[in-house]
């Protein structure tokens, strides 16, 4: 059966009709980043690319080619007898590569010849990151937001988890991020995404979401960690109406020291950590703030941490971006129990029906 090809833009579109979606370049590749759902066949795996590439430029791209070749039919092979034998015949995949097609065409003409309707994505990932980018730009203002707004230790990210539970739409950047956006937000033994991986996320979750619903997201700043809030994305989030979330500041220390236990499990991190701040609070607060931990007074450090600088800094963030925090609405909670969190959700889409 022919193999077909589509472009970009179309694919974007079209993404959900296809049975599975087949990226045949390396395992490195693969995760920095992919198309949403993509199973990775590489036609070549990272060191074999890396030998052909070597041979090409030092020996010859005859010989390169002949090489990989016979690297590519075995690897093939080992893709159909893993993955094909049990599928029917009426299975429909869509396959891509780095650009050129040399691997997606390989895969696709032999996948072809069984008698799969294949498609190729026309000009590989570099065309549909492109696409992806410039959809982008658009489609996070399709969308009608909810920005959860309070200081930091208040609960936003509870409440996402409460709402989502209850059925709503949550867009949690900071999970797609990996990372808890303030300069104490790297999360230990977790790296963040690629830029190119949290965009595709970001577009992946938007693009499931209903126009009809509103979205619920956390107020953030351009960036979460290193990595960039998709513009169009912000810039709506930025003009929509706001919720307020408030807790008392001893239920806040209460629900930080829970969410960040590994500081306190750590305290060489923390104080690590905390020297991030040394430009903005001055080296006599971050070693006196150090020593407190050191004595075990870590409540105390927090307690001080919102009131000097987190809070200070939330206050003018949020009244300098969002444009409707005058008009929040204030949900409070004196505890910051996940049922406390429940009834306020509760509470929430009571109102928004």
């Amino acid at each position: 059966m022919p193999v077909h090809t589509i472009n970009a833009a179309n694919a974007l579109e079209r993404l959900a009709c296809f049975h599975a979606v087949i990226d045949a370049r390396t395992e490195d590749e693969h995760a920095l980043d992919h198309v949403p759902g993509a199973l990775n066949w590489p036609t070549l795996d990272n060191q074999e690319r890396i030998d052909i590439g070597t041979m090409y430029k030092q020996v010859s791209a005859f010989e390169a080619k002949k090489r990989g070749a016979a690297l590519a039919a075995r690897n093939i092979a080992a893709h159909i007898d893993r993955h094909v034998m049990d599928l029917p015949r009426d299975w429909q995949p869509l396959l891509y590569c780095w650009r050129g097609g040399n691997r997606s065409g390989a895969l696709a003409t032999i996948l072809g010849a069984i008698g799969f309707h294949v498609t190729l994505i026309d000009g590989g990932y570099k065309a549909w990151r492109a696409a992806l980018v410039h959809d982008l730009d658009t489609l996070p203002t399709r969308l009608s937001y909810r920005v959860v707004c309070g200081p930091t230790g208040s609960g936003k990210t509870r409440l996402l988890h409460a709402l989502a539970k209850q059925g709503a739409q949550v867009l949690d950047l900071e999970a797609l991020a990996c990372h808890r956006s303030s300069v104490l937000g790297h999360i230990p033994g977790l790296s963040q995404p690629s830029q190119k991986r949290f965009d595709s996320m970001v577009w992946s979750q938007l693009r499931g979401m209903s126009p009809a619903r509103p979205v619920y997201v956390e107020c953030e700043s351009k960036k979460v960690g290193n990595l960039r809030v998709p513009e169009a994305l912000i810039q709506a989030m930025r003009s929509s109406p706001c919720i307020d979330v408030r807790l008392p500041t001893d239920a806040r220390v209460a629900l930080l020291l829970e969410d960040y236990a590994y500081f306190t499990q750590d305290t060489q991190h923390f104080i690590e950590r905390l020297r991030a701040l040394i430009d903005i609070r001055g080296k006599a607060v971050i070693e006196r703030w150090g020593q407190a931990v050191l004595e075990g007074q870590t409540p105390l450090v927090v307690h001080e941490l919102l009131r000097d600088h987190y809070d200070p800094v939330y206050r003018q963030s949020i009244d300098r971006n969002f444009a409707q925090y005058p008009q929040a609405q204030v949900f409070e909670s004196t505890e910051s129990t996940l049922a406390a969190f429940d009834r306020m959700a509760q509470a929430i889409l009571a109102q928004a029906n």
